[in-house]
């Protein structure tokens, strides 16, 4: 067997924490608190709802912290999968993620960020999907030339972006209080947990760090100090938002509104106000591309060094000692992507298919206990075994939810997953026939 090199452990507790607030923290917060408050019309729903999904997040990045803990090796889900339930289902989490998931993500950012550009400088359709490709461009060229220079990168766009934030719920507490109306509404379970899904999309990417556990230093303690910190953080931002909201609007004005953060920022901060939620909104989506073009080409590294897909994918670069080709190759498949306008579709199947990898890493938490006692465990995971249980059991209410609410891309996305297994046999049968290396 040729020994080759390692990533280098070279990213901090901050660049941990940013990679998760970076890429949590999206355009999600000035768009879903008004679909939350149509099914939600309620002040204590609306809080309870976002308190309720970061709790949910949390118990996720507890489970996270104690497979990261146990095995800091670059990969994150994709390695604790492996571990627990063999190749086959960790093959199944890197073909999902680059064919569908992740790379549909970074296109669907990168034309997020064209159109709120455009807000601020007139773009053309073909102008907007030029920007689109130059930020993908530009932020693969920077984890291209190393993972110290990205995480730099991404932490100025996070501090930025909370920055922004912070400004605009600040001001918006600066305006009188908006007119309190009657609410007749009932609540209803059914209604809380439409609104749920709405709300655990906005908190989407906290697992996203697990994949470079292999370039943190220390990692036994600083991967749950990131996800802790960074989700407390991010739900915090959530919370005080949703505050600003309805004390600025109101339910009513919550309500009647399709983009909350213009109308906050206009009613507090006049004309140009709207210009400085289009400026926020601009640097979350640069962190957030930038977080997943950090650390979503680790899964498909570590897994061509499992001998599940190309060799090229686990090279090092000589110089600058990243998966250079890795990110070359995500980057590239987002943009195709992107020019084809196909990611509109993969997109809706993309948060099913995330949550089952979620469900899938979590039951691993109890899997690996009972596979492996005695493996050294730095943390453990609190509530052991009921939170973890209760995690499963919220996921997969959401999977069930998500399969009657939107039955076409659920079922195409499970679909997708079980294409994976022929494509997995075919692929291991090439590798034994050329001598390949294949996953132990």
């Amino acid at each position: 067997m040729i020994n080759r090199p390692d990533l280098a452990r070279q990213l901090s507790f901050l660049d941990a924490a940013s990679i998760v607030v970076g890429i949590v923290i999206g355009a999600g917060i000035f768009l879903v608190p008004s679909l939350v408050a149509r099914t939600l019309p309620s002040t204590g729903a609306i809080f309870g709802v976002w308190i309720a999904a970061g709790a949910l997040s949390f118990l996720g990045a507890l489970a996270m912290a104690e497979l990261g803990a146990a095995m800091p090796a670059t990969g994150g889900i994709y390695v604790f999968i492996r571990e627990a339930y063999g190749p086959m289902a960790a093959f199944a989490c890197g073909w999902s993620g680059f064919l569908v998931s992740q790379s549909a993500a970074i296109a669907w950012l990168g034309v997020s960020f064209a159109l709120y550009l455009s807000y601020l400088i007139p773009l053309t359709p073909v102008l907007q999907k030029v920007t689109g490709l130059a930020l993908i461009a530009a932020l693969a060229t920077v984890n291209y030339r190393g993972v110290r220079l990205g995480a730099s990168v991404q932490k100025l766009f996070t501090l930025s972006k909370l920055t922004g934030i912070a400004i605009l719920i600040l001001s918006a507490f600066l305006t009188p209080r908006a007119p309190a109306s009657v609410s007749t509404y009932q609540f209803r379970w059914s209604d809380f947990g439409v609104a749920m899904i709405a709300c655990l999309m906005t908190y989407d990417g906290w697992a996203a760090v697990g994949s470079v556990a292999g370039e943190i230093r220390d990692p036994q303690r600083n991967i749950l100090r990131a996800l802790v910190i960074g989700l407390g953080i991010c739900a915090a931002v959530y919370v005080s938002a949703n505050a600003a909201f309805l004390h600025t609007l109101g339910i009513a004005g919550l309500v009647s509104t399709d983009k909350p953060g213009a109308e906050l920022a206009g009613r507090s901060m006049g004309a140009w106000g709207a210009n400085a939620v289009a400026i926020v909104v601009l640097l979350s989506i640069v962190g957030a591309t930038n977080g997943w073009l950090l650390t979503q080409p680790r899964v498909y590294f570590a897994q061509a060094r499992d001998g599940l897909f190309f060799r090229k994918f686990g090279e090092i670069h000589p110089r600058f000692r990243t998966p250079a080709f890795a990110v070359l190759m995500q980057s590239a498949w987002s943009s195709i992507l992107l020019l084809t306008g196909s990611f509109e579709v993969l997109i809706s199947y993309a948060m099913f298919s995330i949550w089952v990898f979620y469900a899938l890493s979590t039951a691993a938490v109890i899997v690996l206990r009972r596979k492996y006692p005695d493996r050294p465990r730095p943390y453990r995971m609190w509530g052991y075994p009921v939170t973890p249980l209760l995690f499963l059991a919220t996921a997969l209410w959401f999977l069930i939810n998500t399969l009657i609410e939107k039955p076409g891309p659920s079922l195409t996305a499970v679909a997708i997953m079980l294409l994976s297994v022929p494509v997995y046999l075919l692929w291991t049968r090439a590798a034994r026939q050329s001598g390949g290396k294949l996953a132990s």
